[in-house]
């Protein structure tokens, strides 16, 4: 059954009754599904970005590097952090798994990618988006933001990406 989820993701079923449970696959090539397997009661850290980026990108990683240091052991275990590509068509896992390794990032950190069909979907979902529509299309006005959730208690937040890496640690804590 879960081969036929993962064969039509359009369709696939969500146990949650906003979140979409469609398919992004990791910097392994990993499919992993939006609701069940990545957000589901768990708190999470999310930023949009893009590999080629050489505007805010690089900093906000290395400042969401630094907040992976600050959660010491909890990264991976009670906090995850996912960075979703904003070029998929550019970004495939290995290109991803390249990025990721130039921030030496650790366990409990994702970046995830899928069809750009996809990718348009979760930002939506998760507020990453401008509502005026040509500020939206222009790729350089990508959102500089984190939204940090406690999923199982249905807690979000969103701050600025380039807080200090204190105030996001600070901020998951009080989401929890």
């Amino acid at each position: 059954m879960a081969s036929k989820l993962l064969a039509s993701p359009d369709h696939a079923p969500s146990a949650h009754p906003y979140f979409p449970d469609t398919v992004l696959y990791d910097q392994d090539g990993k499919p992993r599904r939006l609701y069940s397997d990545l957000l589901e009661d768990k708190v999470v850290v999310i930023n949009m970005m893009y590999a080629m980026c050489t505007a805010i990108c690089p900093d906000n990683t290395a400042r969401l590097r630094e907040v992976q240091t600050a959660l010491m052991d909890r990264s991976g275990r009670d906090v995850f952090i996912y960075s979703i590509t904003l070029r998929p068509e550019l970004d495939s896992p290995a290109v991803l798994a390249e990025y990721a390794r130039q921030f030496g990032v650790g366990k409990g950190w994702s970046f995830l990618t899928g069809s750009p069909k996809d990718i348009d979907l979760v930002r939506r979902k998760l507020g990453f988006y401008d509502t005026d529509p040509v500020a939206d299309a222009d790729i350089r006005n990508h959102t500089g933001v984190l939204r940090i959730g406690n999923v199982k208690l249905d807690r979000w937040m969103m701050m600025p990406n380039r807080s200090r890496a204190s105030l996001v640690v600070r901020a998951i804590e009080n989401i929890c």
